[in-house]
């Protein structure tokens, strides 16, 4: 069995003592971080930016997980393509031609995601898979932390895993959404290979972020 890879959510960490965490992090053996970036359209909140980008990886060796929660993100994908070992996923419905989209996030040097909406079937995406290297399922609507679980994303999650084996590539399927202590092995048992955790289980204030880690691992 593959090890689940961990992918912090960082719009849930403590900002003053960010440096510790990601020492933390790194230490640990952390995979990816994860950045969602919104911008107030295409989602109701504001949160992470380029520059925020900028310092964590002169900072940390973690490859960012860079999440686009934006409108026209053709518009914006150089400021987020550009870090090394990023990978940037947006939300196909935001663009007017996703493969276009897609090639461009890959002319700038990052790896190419697609972030699919609670709404969205899994047979809407299934053209997209060949041409990505990672598929971020939204568990709960996008926007905001603390959410509640929707249920059916669940079957959907084992959709698209079942979906990716299918490739002749390797397609990394995450899950992003209350990815709590509760749900962490119903999602790693439909096929979630990566997941972004946040205030339900990694951030959850109960335990520290090194023994939270932990926890994970036991789990995956």
């Amino acid at each position: 069995m593959k090890r689940v890879k961990i992918s912090p959510s960082l719009m849930c960490a403590n900002f003053i003592s960010l440096g510790t965490e990601l020492d933390i992090m790194k230490a640990a053996g952390i995979e990816y971080l994860h950045i969602d970036i919104m911008d107030g359209r295409y989602v109701p909140n504001f949160t992470l930016g380029p520059d925020f980008c900028k310092g964590l990886s002169a900072y940390s060796p973690i490859p960012l997980d860079i999440h686009l929660m934006i409108e026209d993100p053709d518009a914006h994908v150089q400021k987020f393509a550009q870090f090394p070992g990023a990978v940037v996923s947006f939300h196909p419905e935001t663009s007017r031609h996703p493969l276009r989209t897609i090639d461009l996030i890959r002319s700038f040097g990052a790896r190419a995601a697609i972030a699919v909406d609670p709404s969205m079937p899994a047979s809407a995406v299934a053209e997209m898979l060949p041409h990505v290297s990672l598929v971020c399922v939204m568990t709960v609507n996008p926007g905001y932390a603390g959410q509640k679980l929707i249920p059916e994303t669940l079957g959907k999650v084992r959709q698209i895993a079942d979906m990716a084996a299918a490739l002749d590539h390797h397609i990394e399927v995450e899950v992003d959404g209350n990815v709590s202590w509760e749900n962490i092995p119903r999602m790693i048992q439909a096929g979630g290979e990566v997941l972004v955790a946040g205030t339900s289980s990694l951030y959850d204030g109960k335990a520290s972020l090194a023994r939270n880690i932990e926890r994970m691992r036991s789990l995956g």
